[in-house]
């Protein structure tokens, strides 16, 4: 409303204008305008009693120092099903249409990867994905899996030459564009691919009578399984035993992080661990658990064959009835401020104390 009175008998000054309604009638000369004018009280020097004030921290503010403000312009926006969001490749050409003639939606158009990269090629359910030079390399000179057919560089392939000759295995030379497509992004292929079949099954009973094993309790991050398995193989480890449940798949990504182990030792999954540690007692092994507050130190702990080094999760260690079914309950000294480690670490210290122990018996 127009903040001059009507008995006033001033002229009507239309920036003025109150947030409320003032006392006296007002002229109705600003009607049109009011919606698009800032609402301030003025303050009137001759006007009795004392005006409001409009400004930050309770001081007075002229009306002069206030002017007209336009209404804010809002853009028009498309339609959600139009706007794609990042990661979703354009395209120049027509989009697909549906069933009922419109565009399909941006969530049901083909999601291509970034980086202009085609989508993934399809494989068959019962093939594994095996990359990277050094885990093909030892799965052709295990020749524990079938192959079917491997993926190559022309330099990956001349390295490889001696393993494929004695293989007898299909090869298809490619460019490096091609194996990206077959495998995951951040997969470090460095230009080879081998698709074979899965390893044979390994029950308990196939395990060596008189030899030296690892038990691993519920150690469920590939990478840590990996490791774990690249330094059993190093350190001539006959198999690992470990839970069908919580434990990884033997995937590209175990096999990768093993760099070759996973062709080398055998593993035995099974249903009940401490089923399958009894089992192991009653074949004659010592089994040995790894806690970090155990009794006795390792290096003073009497091993003899066959062995089982039990080793438990991250966080959790060895559960109640693993840790029952252990013989022994040793501990591995640290003089150092960190008094624990990774379980791949750990592994890899229990192995060196051990195979030094076992060398002098």
């Amino acid at each position: 409303m127009c903040g001059a009175y009507a008995n006033t008998g001033e002229p009507c000054q239309p920036n003025f204008v109150v947030y409320v309604r003032p006392r006296n009638v007002p002229c109705n000369h600003h009607t049109e305008r009011q919606a698009h004018v800032t609402r301030k009280r003025p303050i009137r020097e001759d006007s009795p009693g004392t005006p409001r004030t409009e400004g930050r921290g309770g001081e007075r503010t002229r009306a002069s120092e206030f002017v007209p403000r336009a209404p804010e312009h809002i853009p028009d926006r498309k339609p959600w099903t139009d706007r794609k969001p990042s990661g979703i490749a354009s395209s120049d050409a027509a989009p697909k249409k549906g069933a009922t003639g419109r565009p399909e939606p941006w969530f049901k158009q083909k999601r291509e990867r970034q980086g202009g990269r085609e989508p993934l090629a399809r494989t068959a359910p019962d093939i594994t994905l095996i990359w990277g030079f050094h885990s093909v390399r030892e799965a052709l000179r295990a020749r524990r899996r079938k192959f079917v057919r491997l993926w190559a560089t022309q330099p990956a392939a001349d390295k490889l030459a001696p393993e494929i000759e004695a293989s007898e295995i299909e090869v298809n030379v490619v460019a490096l564009d091609e194996i990206d497509r077959r495998v995951a992004s951040d997969a470090v292929h460095q230009g080879v691919l081998l698709e074979a079949r899965a390893l044979p099954v390994v029950d308990l009973e196939d395990l060596p009578a008189n030899g030296f094993l690892l038990v691993l309790d519920q150690v469920t991050d590939p990478h840590n399984v990996g490791a774990i398995l690249r330094t059993a193989a190093a350190f001539g480890v006959t198999g690992i035993v470990t839970t069908e449940r919580h434990s990884p798949a033997h995937t590209g990504v175990l096999a990768k992080a093993a760099s070759g182990g996973l062709e080398h030792v055998p593993i035995a999954s099974v249903v009940n661990l401490a089923r399958a540690l009894e089992s192991l007692g009653k074949m004659g092994y010592l089994r040995v658990g790894l806690d970090s507050d155990g009794p006795e130190s390792l290096e003073d702990t009497v091993l003899s064959h066959p062995l089982a080094l039990v080793l438990g999760a991250e966080g959790k260690g060895l559960r109640r009835l693993t840790r029952e079914n252990c013989d022994v309950l040793a501990r591995i000294d640290l003089p150092g401020a960190v008094r624990s480690l990774n379980v791949s670490n750990a592994c890899a210290v229990a192995l060196t104390i051990t195979r030094m122990k076992l060398s002098k018996t």
